[in-house]
C-alpha cells in the first residue's frame, strides 16, 4: 500500500472541505482530467472553477490505496439535501493526482430536476 498516495488524496479531500481550494490544488498537477457521470473537465483550471462554485463537501467512508492508485468510497453533499454515494479512483503521477474518475448513480438528482 502507498501511504503517500493514499495522504495526498486525502488531505486533496479534506483541502476541497474546508473550500481551502489553494491546498486543494497543490495536491494536482496542472494538466489533471476528471472524468464523471455528468462530464469531463480537462485541467486542473477547468477542474478548480467548478469546484469553487459547486462547493460540494465529502464524507470518506473508506480509503484504499495500491501504488499509486487510490479509491475513495464516499457520500457527496451536494447541496439543497442532496447527498449521494459515491466512489472516486485517483491516479497519481509524480506525487500528484493526475487522473480521477467519480461514478454514482444520477438518477435521484435527475429526478429532483425534473429530467
Amino acid at each position: 500500500m502507498n501511504n503517500a498516495a493514499k495522504t495526498t488524496v486525502l488531505a486533496f479531500i479534506d483541502a476541497l472541505n474546508k473550500e481551502d481550494f489553494k491546498a486543494a490544488k497543490a495536491q494536482v498537477n496542472d494538466d489533471l482530467t476528471f472524468i464523471g457521470v455528468m462530464g469531463t473537465r480537462n485541467g486542473a483550471a477547468a477542474y478548480f472553477a467548478d469546484m469553487e462554485k459547486m462547493k460540494l463537501k465529502y464524507e470518506v467512508k473508506e480509503a484504499i490505496a495500491e501504488g499509486d492508485t487510490v479509491c475513495l468510497q464516499y457520500d457527496i453533499n451536494m447541496g439543497g439535501g442532496n447527498t449521494i454515494f459515491a466512489i472516486g479512483w485517483y491516479s497519481l503521477v509524480q506525487g500528484k493526482i493526475s487522473t480521477f474518475k467519480v461514478v454514482f448513480d444520477p438518477r435521484p438528482l435527475l429526478e429532483k430536476a425534473g429530467r
